[in-house]
């Protein structure tokens, strides 16, 4: 196969529109503060400010995923844009809790359409080494990204105001929508009929639903009150009626069998832990520089320029040396890295050290990106490349689900004001997390990341 001559260019354009649904968890994160202020926000709706839409969007990858190989992904990845667009414009009008959720969990059905389209275009257009490169820019827009949100939000914040991040959507998205629409290539294979399994969407959402729940009131109720571990017994249940109903089902939203594969399953585990340890570190940066310091959003937002840096560069180098050294050594060093920039704070909340350490753990963070894309994207077979795209995608997006309501609960003494223990609580959590991490990912990373040879992959 010829590869499409306008390969890169399209790639900038994808990563833009990714780069919109990144920045929306981070540069509305450093809002959050105003938004409370304006709209009266508790703990808890701070905290589903950004899970509502992380939940929503994660909640519902699979099924963007299974529709983008049933209809094209070209289709999926422009109707998912549109409705995001649209979503932001109601969020930034928001005069009310109850409208700003409404906006966010539009925006995450939108997001849930374009994600795994967009990714399932960029592994279909680059073959080989030439892919793992992609994958690299992917997730240096992807991590990088979250920590330009920060920057960005700090902008908006303090200039014209929190609906801003939001409204900043509007016409991005209409120029890239209509660049992509023009210059994205077609699909070259028929649409199918197959019905979507809407029912196995719906499960997987609600279990999902049910674990944030718990861990967000957690930091209430107790981690061992019968609430929490009911709605963690409903979630349970939930998705062993999902993989049940998988297997039992003629048209399922996902092969349950692509998550036993090594490649897929360490993959989806590495996107999880990378993508809670950068919420952790947004989430806990942004309310100790604004509460604990007295900073405002833009200079909060110009300190977390270096975290941006951090995680785009070690993220382009592994993209570059992964072919070569395999999956296994930057895997263990990124969990690695995360561990020692996570340690810092949970040491010492001296300012100079809680940045340093967000900026290493950043830099870790941006290694496993790339290491997860290229695991799990590597191996997978033509028609299941949206499917994996949105598994991928739909880890992602738990993890950032996960990382905010267990940082959350850890660090409420904090959030509130009361007292700076939280932080340094929530930090260490998430150290020893990485630290743990690094023996599961030498013991389940794959030793070489293989890919299809050239030509293997159609263009949708």
């Amino acid at each position: 196969m010829t590869p499409h001559p306008l390969r890169w260019r399209i790639l900038g354009f994808l990563g833009i529109a990714q780069l919109m649904l990144i920045l929306d968890v981070t540069v509305v994160a450093i809002a959050l503060p105003s938004m409370g202020a304006d709209l009266d926000l508790s703990r808890e709706a701070l905290t589903w400010t950004v899970s509502a839409y992380t939940l929503t969007f994660g909640g519902l990858m699979l099924l963007g995923g299974r529709i983008a190989d049933l209809a094209g992904a070209k289709r999926v990845m422009l109707t998912g844009l549109l409705i995001f667009t649209a979503a932001s414009l109601v969020a930034g009008l928001a005069g009310s809790p109850g409208s700003l959720l409404g906006g966010r969990i539009a925006q995450g059905v939108g997001a849930a359409l374009l994600s795994p389209a967009a990714l399932s275009l960029v592994i279909g257009l680059f073959d080989g080494d030439e892919r793992n490169r992609a994958l690299g820019v992917w997730s240096a827009l992807g991590g990088g990204g979250a920590a330009l949100g920060v920057l960005l939000g700090g902008l908006i914040t303090a200039g014209p105001g929190w609906p801003w991040v939001f409204y900043v959507n509007v016409p991005v998205g209409l120029i890239v929508a209509f660049v992509l629409a023009r210059r994205l290539p077609s699909r070259s294979t028929p649409v199918s009929r197959t019905r979507l399994d809407l029912l196995g969407a719906a499960l997987v959402t609600a279990s999902t639903a049910a674990v944030i729940l718990a861990l967000i009131g957690a930091g209430d109720r107790g981690w061992l009150s019968p609430v929490t571990g009911l709605l963690v017994l409903a979630a349970a249940l939930g998705y062993l009626a999902f993989v049940a109903w998988q297997r039992r089902t003629r048209a399922p939203l996902m092969d349950v069998r692509l998550l036993a594969r090594r490649p897929v399953a360490t993959g989806t585990f590495l996107i999880l832990l990378a993508t809670a340890l950068m919420i952790a570190v947004f989430f806990l940066g942004t309310f100790y520089f604004q509460h604990a310091r007295g900073f405002g959003a833009l200079t909060t937002g110009l300190l977390f320029l270096p975290v941006a840096v951090a995680t785009m560069l070690a993220a382009q180098l592994t993209g570059r040396l992964i072919g070569r050294l395999g999956a296994r050594p930057p895997a263990m060093a990124g969990t690695a890295i995360a561990a020692v920039g996570m340690t810092l704070p949970a040491l010492s909340l001296r300012t100079p050290a809680v940045l340093t350490g967000v900026v290493i753990a950043a830099a870790g963070t941006g290694v496993l990106f790339v290491v997860a894309s290229a695991t799990a994207l590597g191996q997978v077979a033509p028609h299941e490349s949206g499917i994996a795209s949105g598994i991928v995608s739909t880890f992602h997006e738990f993890g950032a689900s996960l990382g905010a309501a267990v940082v959350s609960s850890v660090a409420a003494a904090s959030i509130t004001g009361t007292t700076l223990a939280g932080f340094e609580n929530a930090f260490l959590v998430a150290a020893v997390v990485a630290a743990v991490s690094v023996v599961i990912a030498g013991l389940l990373t794959p030793p070489r990341t293989t890919v299809e040879p050239a030509g293997a992959r159609p263009v949708h």
